[in-house]
């Protein structure tokens, strides 16, 4: 029982830290200066948090569903909202692989001290805040799903 409790309290905390930091991210490439370190260390920084919350979210999500702590994989498999949350994260995972490529690339050429391209700061922006968008979709279909909706 106490498993269960901390898996699900992990996986909620999880949420509130990738929302923000997947916000907070767009927001610090929404104020990307070339001219200031200091603009690049907070993309870093939350691109960071996005990143291990994000992981933590798919390795709670995973064993929460598939780990017997649960309802069973019987049921989630079966659960429309269930495949409502899958797409949305697949969807937040291909929106990711691109700015996740681009900022790794950054993180090297800073620490090069070589000139960044940031031209597509603000389509990552953009990108953040979808994924942002599909997260509060996902948090409405686990509430559904937390109350026994069905959709049919």
């Amino acid at each position: 029982m106490l498993i269960k409790w901390v898996v699900a309290a992990l996986h909620l905390l999880a949420f509130g830290f990738a929302l923000a930091a997947v916000l907070a991210r767009g927001r610090a490439l929404r104020r990307l200066r070339t001219d200031d370190p200091r603009s690049f260390r907070d993309v870093f920084v939350v691109d960071n948090i996005w990143g291990l919350s994000a992981g933590l979210l798919l390795i709670t999500g995973a064993f929460r569903a598939f780990g017997g702590l649960e309802k069973g994989s019987f049921y989630y498999l079966h659960q429309p909202l269930f495949h409502l949350k899958m797409t949305a994260f697949v969807a937040i995972l291909a929106l990711e692989v691109v700015p996740m490529f681009a900022l790794i690339k950054w993180r090297i050429a800073f620490k090069r001290n070589q000139p960044i391209d940031t031209s597509r700061s603000r389509r990552f922006a953009r990108i953040s805040h979808m994924e942002a968008a599909l997260m509060v979709i996902i948090v409405i279909a686990a509430t559904g799903m937390a109350r026994g909706i069905l959709l049919s």
